[in-house]
Formats: structure tokens, C-alpha cells, sequence
């Protein structure tokens, strides 16, 4: 497989509300853009393509057609091909993979890929309707008032049914991930207060949302972007030159998996029925990636990123990655393996609970994080000799799912 370069990139403070502000989807579009351009120290001009991750701008904004925005911030992009990507909340790494593509065959040398979603200028229940497209309309959560919730939690009880489940491993995920925010200066929780016993089963300070779905088990509502500068070896070699760089220190990714499952959530279920795995199709993805970067392990690498929307997703992750046995996740909560300062962190940079889930953004936000880990630009996030990372981005209920491994050296 021939190697994509991360050249650099940028996100938007996920804390902010847009539309509070008077900003529209464009003023976040060319922010995240301008930043990533100025991190990499490339011209618009050097750009050969653009690629946009974002699920559902038309229903948030009345808005589609964002590739063109490329050319609406920088004149020298016009007549730059563009293309848009959607399935969910994986989005961001679908338009990855696109972008993936056209350097990998050849089209193209260099690729601008930028997720983004507006999603704070309606109300809640609003809100929820407009995510439920990623459902599939008309067959499930019909009963539900927030769909997803009720679509999470479905998934706990059919992980309860296969091996048990409880409270207190999911509220200490929430509880790292919250912690892990609070050293992310773009998380949109950096500043929240939680007070004693909120991760508790305490109805009054952890509400029920939906079944066994809690207030704090949730990823956040957000308004926000990620954008990165993807480059092929050949261009990576003259950016390194003229830097000063070696080729080695730049971020590359080093491996990829994307799967797709039936859209209706029962059908997975009963696909999967009498196996010790919920979902295979997205340990597949993990291990994908895995095979196609050269790992036996995902334990080989320093860490993951991984889609938190809920605790149960992020639980899922762990033993669908192999980081445990098949219904252990609890043993690598309770022994501490998934902290920042565990020998395997996941969500250092406070996941989707803690650092914010602007949908279309979310699977470039994961890569742009991963490349700064393994470049030693995390901050106060940083995994102490981080040199691998994978990612786990899904759609849906885990309709769409997709893993990057992202590295430096050979």
C-alpha cells in the first residue's frame, strides 16, 4: 500500500455555538481551513483536490454543496475538483478515504480533507430528529423521542444479554473521558464542574435518558471542524526537504479498514446472533487496519481513538479491538489500561463525551489528533512515546465503520 502523509492540519474550539456568535457553516469552514493551511506552511495554490466529510448540512443549515466553499475562501482553489462524503457520524473518515484514494491512484499529489458540522442553532428535540436520518426511517426508533439513546441503548442490552454489563464500567469510561477534556484547550467540556456522585445511578444527578443510557453516558452536541493536508510520498519527500524534515517524522497512515453492516440495527443483531461479538463487520475494520499496517495486535500500537457517542460504543471498542477477550472490556477499565497513563490510553483527547462530536468532523478530528501524538504536539494531552495510532470511527449503529493507523518512522 502506498503511503498517505498527514502534512499537518487544524480543528476549531469545539466549545463554541456559531450561531450564538452570528457565524454561519462557511465562517466555520474557512477557520478550519486558513488554520490547517498556515499549520502545514502550504499555499492554497499546492492543493490538488478537496474533500468534505459532513452528514446533514441541508436539514442544520439548508445548506449543501460545501466543496464549493474551497474556492468561496481561496480564490486560487477555483477549478479544484471537490466531492462531499456522508454516512453519519463516520463522515469525516469516509471523506479520508476519499481523499486516500486520489493520491494512492496517482490523480492527485497533495488533498485538503475537512469535516464540519453546525448543529447548534435548533433546539434539542429538533435536533434529535434531524441525527435520526442515520436511522433507518419509518423501521426503528419509531417509539423513540430521542432515537439515538434508544438505539444505544439496545445495544447495552443485547451486550447485557451476552455478558453482563454494568453501571459502573461504563460511568468510569465517561468519567476518564471527561478528565481527559479538561487538558484539551478545544474540548467543548474543558470548564464543566462535575460534582460528587454525578456518575452515579443518582436519577437526580445523572438522569436517565433512555433505558440504562444516562445524562453522562452521552457524546455532546457540537458545533465544530477538523481539517488536515494529506500528501503523497512523492510530495512528502519535497515538503520534508524543503522543511528540513525527514521523511520519518512526518505522520503517515499506515493502514485503513471500512465496513458496512445492514442499516437496520435487529438485522446486525441477528447476524451476529450466537457469537461471542456484537459487531464483526467493525472488528473487521480494527483488524483491517491492523493487517494492512503491518500490526499482529492492536496492543502493538500506544493508543486509540475511538467513537465514544455513548460509553456502550466506547466499550465496544475495547474488545472488538482485540485490546480483550470478547465481553472483558471491564477488565481493561478496572485495571486502569485505558487512562492516559495506562499502557493502552483510548480517547486521550477526551473522545466524543468529553472533547465534542461535530458529526461530519469527528473521524478527521481522530486522524489530526493522532498525527499530533505521534509528532510529540499533543500538549498536556500527550502519550508519552507515542509512535502508533489507530482510530475507530462508526455510523449509525454501527452501520458504516472505519479505522485508521496513523505513525511515524518505517
Amino acid at each position: 500500500m502506498s503511503k498517505v502523509y498527514i502534512l499537518g492540519g487544524a480543528q476549531t474550539d469545539f466549545a463554541r455555538n456559531w450561531h450564538r456568535e452570528g457565524l454561519d457553516i462557511y465562517a466555520m469552514f474557512r477557520e478550519a481551513l486558513e488554520s490547517a493551511i498556515a499549520d502545514a506552511g502550504v499555499e492554497p495554490a499546492q492543493i490538488d483536490v478537496g474533500h468534505v466529510g459532513n452528514f446533514v448540512g441541508e436539514l442544520f443549515c439548508r445548506q449543501g454543496l460545501i466543496g464549493g466553499f474551497f474556492a468561496q475562501v481561496y480564490p486560487e482553489m477555483a477549478g479544484m475538483p471537490t466531492s462531499r462524503h456522508e454516512a453519519a457520524c463516520a463522515s469525516g473518515s469516509m471523506a479520508m478515504l476519499g481523499a486516500m484514494r486520489d493520491i494512492e491512484a496517482g490523480h492527485y499529489e497533495t488533498a485538503c480533507v475537512l469535516g464540519l458540522e453546525f448543529m447548534r442553532n435548533v433546539d434539542g428535540r429538533t435536533g434529535a430528529e434531524y441525527l435520526g436520518a442515520a436511522a433507518w426511517q419509518g423501521h426503528e426508533a419509531q417509539e423513540a423521542e430521542f432515537p439515538w439513546p434508544f438505539m444505544f441503548d439496545r445495544i447495552s442490552a443485547e451486550y447485557d444479554k451476552r455478558h453482563g454489563l454494568r453501571h459502573e464500567h461504563l460511568a468510569r469510561i465517561a468519567e476518564i473521558n471527561f478528565s481527559n477534556a479538561r487538558r484539551n484547550p478545544s474540548a467543548q467540556t474543558r470548564e464543566w464542574e462535575f460534582p460528587e456522585g454525578c456518575f452515579s445511578e443518582d436519577d437526580k444527578l445523572n438522569p436517565v435518558v433512555e433505558g440504562r443510557v444516562r445524562r453522562l453516558d452521552c457524546g455532546q452536541i457540537t458545533d465544530g471542524a477538523a481539517c488536515v493536508i494529506l500528501a503523497s510520498e512523492k510530495a512528502a519527500i519535497a515538503y520534508a526537504q524543503k522543511k528540513g524534515l525527514s521523511l520519518t517524522d512526518i505522520p503517515c497512515i499506515k493502514g485503513w479498514g471500512h465496513r458496512t453492516a445492514p442499516l437496520l440495527l435487529e438485522q446486525k443483531f441477528a447476524m451476529s446472533e450466537g457469537q461471542p461479538l456484537l459487531f464483526p463487520h467493525a472488528a473487521g475494520a480494527l483488524h483491517d487496519a491492523l493487517g494492512r499496517g503491518g500490526f499482529g495486535a492492536v496492543t502493538e500500537l500506544d493508543g486509540l481513538e475511538t467513537h465514544d457517542c455513548f460509553t456502550i460504543t466506547e466499550y465496544m471498542a475495547i474488545d472488538h479491538s482485540g485490546l480483550t477477550a470478547p465481553g472483558e472490556a471491564f477488565k481493561a477499565i478496572e485495571e486502569g489500561i485505558i487512562e492516559r497513563d495506562g499502557s493502552f490510553p483510548i480517547n486521550a483527547s477526551g473522545g466524543l463525551i468529553g472533547l465534542g462530536h461535530p458529526v461530519g468532523a469527528t473521524g478527521v478530528r481522530m486522524a489530526l489528533d493522532c498525527a499530533r501524538q505521534v509528532t510529540g504536539r499533543a500538549g498536556a494531552m500527550q502519550i508519552s512515546g507515542a509512535k502508533n495510532m489507530i482510530t475507530f470511527n462508526l455510523g449509525g449503529s454501527a452501520t458504516t465503520c472505519a479505522s485508521l493507523i496513523v505513525g511515524v518512522g518505517a
